[in-house]
């Protein structure tokens, strides 16, 4: 146990999904999963572990922000023995062309924040790539669904208000194609690198920027069909490629 959640070790997946919402990992986890449990409710932070298809997955919350994530993420890697960490989250799109509900991939994830540095990680132009092999699943799984997706740079705030109007995002918008900004990717890209895990962050536009729209906070909730089920495709495929990570054959 850690001071943020108080799960039995074996009630962790080896893979976890992490929506930013933990009454959005509640939905995911009674929608999808079988025999689902509540392992974590510590400072509200909900975790469920199930079975989707036969295979062990945990969903459970991360909160709001890189230091929230960094937090949760941190210690499933660390205490937990993760391997694998998908966020499922929302963002908001730069480009006009770019609608509500469309789903993002974030190969990689920059930020101003200070996380990686605090980690001693030598990061180049703040910039953290997704774990390869996890983003080529997400590929093959999108390319499957015969789903849309945009793939590439994300933008990791510090600050939800007022950020868009700062000389750091406007020169940012000058020099590099920035498709959205979300709030988690970048601490969870640091801290697969620090403790040699993998991670990668789905994502679908919740609000689109230039154009001024945005979902309800119940549509946020309840509506990522495309990227939960998406989410879902990664895990399977990722127990098939690794013979080493058990399931339970018995579930139906």
């Amino acid at each position: 146990m850690t001071p943020h959640i108080n799960a039995k070790k074996e009630d962790i997946a080896k893979i976890v999904l992490m929506p930013g919402d933990p009454l959005r990992a509640k939905f995911i986890a009674e929608k999808y999963l079988k025999r689902a449990k509540l392992v974590n409710e510590v400072r509200g932070m909900l975790a469920y572990t199930g079975y989707y298809n036969n295979k062990k997955v945990t969903v459970m919350g991360h909160g709001m922000g890189i230091p929230s994530i960094g937090i949760y993420s941190y210690e499933l890697f660390n205490f937990y023995d993760v391997d694998v960490i998908i966020r499922i989250g929302s963002t908001g799109a730069y480009l006009e062309e770019m609608n509500l509900g469309d789903i993002v991939i974030a190969s990689q994830a920059i930020s101003d924040s200070c996380y990686a540095n605090n980690l001693d990680l030598d990061i180049k132009k703040n910039t953290i790539d997704a774990s390869k092999d996890i983003y080529d699943l997400a590929i093959k799984s999108l390319d499957e669904k015969q789903i849309k997706y945009y793939d590439g740079l994300v933008l990791s705030s510090d600050a939800f208000y007022g950020y868009n109007h700062g000389k750091y995002i406007n020169k940012l918008l000058r020099d590099k194609k920035i498709l959205s900004v979300e709030m988690e990717a970048f601490a969870l890209y640091a801290n697969a690198i620090k403790l040699n895990k993998k991670a990668l962050t789905l994502l679908t536009v919740s609000d689109s920027i230039p154009n001024k729209l945005e979902m309800s906070s119940q549509e946020r909730q309840t509506s990522f069909i495309n990227m939960m089920e998406t989410a879902f495709l990664i895990v399977e495929k990722w127990y098939d490629k690794n013979n080493e990570f058990r399931y339970d054959s018995k579930i139906s």
